[in-house]
């Protein structure tokens, strides 16, 4: 698996349940209802093993614990490959029922090699080395 920075821009929802809010520190987009707009940037490190982003959405609720309205699981192999995807609609499910979607662009930049500059031609000097018999 890749290595690298993860640029998640969370664009917008459609059809959700009076959502107001999206957990994962975006700001609240108070009074927009079903369809609420973000367009906020946000950046994760990529490390082994990751092959999915998960977004919960919540309801932001007054004075009560806010409401969970569902949750989209985000393939990232697309972008590992392709190196970005342009705003995409996901599915935001909840007990296995569609509740709307969300929009999200995604970008990955690789980290750079970690060898400390050897490569694998030349480690050990087993190339630049001579044999007498």
């Amino acid at each position: 698996m890749p290595h690298g920075t993860l640029e998640v821009v969370l664009v917008s929802a459609k059809g959700l349940e009076d959502a107001d809010f999206l957990n994962q520190k975006s700001n609240v987009a108070e009074g927009m209802g079903t369809t609420p707009e973000w367009n906020e940037t946000f950046i994760f490190t990529v490390s082994e093993g990751t092959t999915e982003l998960k977004a919960k959405i919540f309801d932001k609720d007054v004075g009560t614990e806010d409401d969970a309205v569902g949750e989209a699981t985000i393939p990232l192999e697309p972008v590992f490959v392709e190196g970005s995807i342009p705003p995409t609609a996901y599915n935001v499910v909840k007990d296995e029922e569609y509740k709307g979607e969300i929009w999200v662009a995604l970008s990955f930049k690789p980290s750079e090699n970690r060898s400390r500059g050897m490569d694998e031609e030349s480690y050990g000097g087993w190339k630049n080395s001579e044999a007498s018999y």
